[in-house]
């Protein structure tokens, strides 16, 4: 089970669906996407023939919106163009409609139980600290890596802000019961929470190919790969 030997990172960002699945189980490929499938599996204590299996069928059926692209061996402007396609503009386009849906629901049911007081305000908040930070990526820090410099001042101020974001989606997770759709839930909290678990999904993806892959230069990459580098 030569997948076992693979990193999160890996994992995550060339098997489609895999993310979601890693997220699932607990599996933090955000934080820890240098460690192998098999120290996760056993820091969780989880059975690693069920869960390759389970992996093994994503690669097979590929029924996502992702296409397994290994990263580090794709040209640096690439990179960014799918960042900023698939993460950037997409992030722009879930979070209106989200903070949308949380406003209603927090309305229109606000006697229940079950209801994520606070959620629309929390997803505001998610928002505008993510259209700042998209922003120095886009004026300041891409158009450096693209041009082969990788400053660790802007690097590290980034990376930091990952750690925010990912803070934030776990204060996402515990309001929304980890988007558990409670029993009787109209369709604007199911679509709610459905579209809170694609951003969750998108965001720490999006986190682990900057961290990973982007803002890694082409050299220490090829040095964990045994890439010669000249794919650059």
């Amino acid at each position: 089970m030569a997948i076992l030997n693979r990193s999160l990172s890996d994992i995550a960002t060339t098997i489609p669906g895999a993310s979601a699945f890693l997220h699932h189980l607990d599996i933090n490929f955000c934080l820890h996407g240098m460690v192998t499938l098999q120290q996760a599996l056993e820091l969780k204590g989880l059975d690693p023939e069920e869960v390759v299996a389970d992996l093994a069928e994503l690669e097979m059926t590929g029924h996502h919106d992702e296409v397994a692209i290994n990263w580090d061996k794709e040209p640096r402007m690439k990179l960014i163009g799918h960042i900023l396609e698939r993460y950037h503009a997409r992030h722009r386009e879930q979070l209106p409609t989200l903070i949308f849906l949380a406003a209603k629901v927090e309305r229109v049911h606000s006697e229940s139980t079950n209801c994520p007081h606070g959620l629309s305000e929390l997803l505001r908040d998610i928002s505008h600290e993510l259209e700042s930070h998209m922003m120095k990526e886009e004026q300041i820090l891409f158009p450096m890596l693209a041009g082969g410099i990788y400053p660790n001042g802007p690097i590290n101020v980034m990376q930091d802000e990952h750690l925010e974001h990912l803070e934030a989606i776990n204060r996402l997770c515990r309001l929304t019961n980890n988007m558990k759709v409670p029993a009787g839930a109209c369709n604007s909290w199911r679509s709610l929470y459905i579209g809170l678990q694609t951003l969750v999904d998108d965001l720490m993806r999006h986190i682990t190919l900057e961290n990973y892959f982007l803002f890694v230069p082409p050299k220490a990459i090829a040095e964990n790969t045994g890439c010669c580098g000249s794919c650059q």
